[in-house]
């Protein structure tokens, strides 16, 4: 298993591998090959950036069984998914900026798999090579601006306001994620946790489905969906993501 990071040190930033407290710089492309520089940095002297640089991000909508079976919906024949833009993605441990107008916020805990090789078309055998790694994910959303006009739920806009994708803190590899839960805590409080196995479709069988007609990027993530105890971020509140195997995304929202 491997941890990758992106951080920010004196102006300039860089990517590596995480090991305990320290970063083992490499060069290169993390998606195309990358060598160690030799340069070890310490974590406490850097700021953690977005782990990777999405084109895009798909988010996906009822994946997961005990939440499917609460709503009453059935399992969907295709994945349900929708966009969220760059502008959304935002570093682990950095305060979101609550916009202006945005209302009540939800949390939504979730994995967020990592596209490392271009890939159209793909079967579920096939998927998992153009996987990379897997990350945490904050899919927040403004429940006000989502239901504003009854004729048209407004996913895109309600989730896609600047800072509502927190990414990381890194994407770690060669790990098995259904063997994990998705830990939220607000205030150190637990709201979410459930286990990945629960997901309707899992990782490969997704990004194939995803794949076809839509080519998927190095770098691109699908966020996997959420499960039971999503609930509101109140200004001021600090919200944790935790998947034991990646680590914890911590934003504060102010």
């Amino acid at each position: 298993m491997a941890r990758w990071v992106r951080y920010s040190r004196d102006g300039a930033e860089s990517f590596g591998r995480l090991e305990g407290d320290h970063i083992h710089v490499h060069a290169g492309d993390l998606f195309g090959g990358s060598a160690p520089t030799g340069a070890i940095v310490p974590l406490a002297e850097v700021a953690l950036t977005i782990p990777c640089r999405p084109g895009k991000m798909i988010a996906l909508w009822n994946n997961f069984r005990a939440m499917a079976e609460k709503q009453g919906l059935d399992h969907p024949p295709a994945p349900l998914f929708f966009i969220k833009p760059p502008n959304s993605y935002h570093p682990p441990g950095a305060p979101v900026a609550i916009p202006a107008g945005a209302g009540k916020l939800l949390f939504e805990g979730e994995l967020g798999i990592v596209i490392g090789r271009r890939g159209r078309d793909l079967t579920p055998e096939t998927a998992g090579a153009h996987i990379f790694g897997y990350t945490c994910l904050n899919d927040v959303t403004s429940l006000d601006i989502l239901r504003a006009d009854a004729s048209f739920m407004q996913w895109t806009r309600a989730k896609g306001l600047d800072g509502f994708s927190p990414i990381g803190p890194c994407i770690a590899t060669d790990i098995d994620p259904l063997a994990s839960r998705v830990v939220v805590r607000v205030d150190g409080q637990v709201r979410q946790d459930y286990p990945l196995s629960d997901m309707i479709r899992q990782p490969a069988e997704l990004v194939a489905m995803l794949s076809q007609g839509m080519t998927l990027e190095p770098g691109d993530i699908v966020a996997c969906g959420t499960s039971l105890g999503v609930g509101s971020i109140r200004p001021g509140a600090t919200v944790e993501v935790e998947i034991a195997a990646i680590g914890v995304l911590a934003n504060r929202f102010a």
